[in-house]
């Protein structure tokens, strides 16, 4: 849910000279009254169709008030089932393919299990999921229906300037749809909301609940940012909103429609810090820009490419690196299997590298199992470390490398009662170091009197003793 909005006013002829970027469309305040009395409403005509109202509706269990009691449990086992109900959300979303490719936020369709697309024109279809990511918060959904739909073309949200005039469009509040105006109020926004995508255009245009989903677009019809996120005490707008930028939408749904079943973000096998003021004045820069190099995994691309820790990137392809979230946003877009220009600063000098963007590798077969009978890990379900297990499970890469770690833990199980987690590694049961799921599949069939286990839990040892 973002967007933004502003009214600048020039009721005097003045021959403004304004300073344009190399590169740049060229921009113009209003110069007369009649310029100030202009029309947003052929641009609306113009993208109106392209923009629906998604109605999702899941399926909720309603837990008993006695569920996960052990007492209750054993006495009455299955006798108290819990109750279940269905739950609608709606939100907004964007034609951005002729056969009927509809893109929303993730959340919007988070858990559904029937899903509406409803047309400015009163036509509804059915629609399917064909590719979600909650990190990014996107979802593509592909309407059923061989009809041609109105797609909304994206347009390149590298080229958004501060104080540019957009408008927002999608269906608040559910009282269908609306279109409110505003500018770009800042670019490059992180921290917003938790995950590891942050990278965000601000705007000031009304965004409420139910916009989530909807299009930022700019004054040419084109889509330059899906409405996702708002700033808000009370639940409605005050003027602070956030879009995901359209080049990453366009990497998402190229991802889709290439028939993807997961959106993969390249590997680097490097960690990233901000960089502070203090780090700044350290290392010489003139301003707390980029990001810091503060690990470099060994085979990695990022040490392949000769990054070294100490240094602090500052431009991917030529574009300025605000912070560690932009740096992962143009290394995203630039796409798995490309190359990417990396500018670095190391002791003051300037130096170009080059990155090659791939998967993540699963340098060690998985090898996922869960672990069974009378011991304390059963009901977990681990798998051996790589980088590939450490993406998905959004393991900071210091932890890529080798061991087993634990992907799941069943309700109620042994090793949910003795408080193992997903992510943890288990580096040493009863003295002998765990390497790979064999290992601790074989430790754990001993079935010894006395256990010893030895985790790493967000890069903390944490040891425990069993009976």
């Amino acid at each position: 849910m973002p967007n933004a909005r502003i009214l600048l006013a020039a009721p005097i002829l003045f021959a403004l000279a304004l300073a344009t970027p190399a590169g740049a469309e060229e921009r113009t305040v209003p110069q007369s009254r009649t310029e100030m009395q202009l029309s947003f409403a052929p641009l609306v005509k113009q993208v109106e169709n392209s923009v629906v109202n998604v109605y999702a509706e899941r399926v909720v269990e309603r837990k008993s008030l006695f569920d996960g009691d052990p007492f209750f449990e054993e006495f009455f086992g299955q006798q108290m089932p819990n109750r279940t109900e269905k739950q609608s959300s709606l939100g907004s979303g964007v034609i951005v393919g002729t056969k009927g490719y509809v893109v929303t936020n993730n959340h919007v369709i988070e858990g559904a299990s029937d899903i509406k697309v409803a047309l400015a024109d009163g036509r509804e279809y059915e629609s399917t999921v064909v590719l979600k990511d909650e990190r990014v918060d996107l979802a593509v959904l592909k309407i059923k229906s061989d009809t041609e739909f109105a797609a909304l073309p994206l347009g390149d949200s590298d080229a958004v300037q501060v104080g540019d005039l957009v408008l927002a469009i999608g269906n608040p509040f559910g009282v269908g749809q609306t279109v409110t105006s505003g500018i770009v109020s800042a670019l490059a926004r992180n921290q917003v909301r938790s995950g590891d995508f942050g990278f965000f255009i601000q705007t000031d245009a009304a965004i409420n609940p139910g916009n989530s989903g909807g299009g930022l677009i700019n004054m040419n019809g084109e889509l330059i940012g899906i409405n996702t996120a708002i700033f808000s005490r009370g639940g409605g707008s005050n003027g602070v909103g956030f879009a995901i930028p359209a080049n990453l939408v366009k990497t998402f749904v190229a991802s889709a429609e290439n028939g993807s079943a997961t959106f993969d973000r390249p590997y680097v096998g490097a960690t990233f810090d901000p960089v502070t003021s203090e780090v700044a004045e350290a290392l010489g820069l003139d301003k707390a820009r980029g990001a810091l190099v503060s690990r470099v995994q060994a085979g990695s691309p990022a040490e392949k490419a000769g990054m070294k820790p100490g240094e602090v990137v500052t431009a991917v392809n030529g574009i300025p690196v605000e912070h560690p979230d932009a740096l992962g946003y143009r290394l995203t877009t630039v796409g798995i299997g490309g190359t990417a220009r990396i500018t670095v600063i190391d002791n003051g000098k300037e130096e170009d590298l080059t990155l090659s963007l791939d998967r993540a590798p699963e340098t060690t077969p998985r090898d996922e199992r869960l672990i069974e009978g009378r011991n304390p890990f059963a009901g977990a379900v681990v798998a051996n470390l790589s980088p590939r297990v450490s993406e998905e499970l959004r393991m900071p890469p210091s932890q890529a490398a080798t061991g087993v770690v634990v992907t799941e833990v069943n309700r109620g199980s042994p090793a949910a009662r003795i408080g193992l987690q997903p992510r943890d590694i288990i580096v040493e049961l009863n003295g002998t170091a765990v390497s790979t799921t064999e290992t601790l599949a074989s430790l754990v069939g001993e079935n010894p009197s006395f256990w010893r286990v030895e985790i790493e839990r967000d890069g903390q040892r944490i040891r425990q003793f069993f009976r």
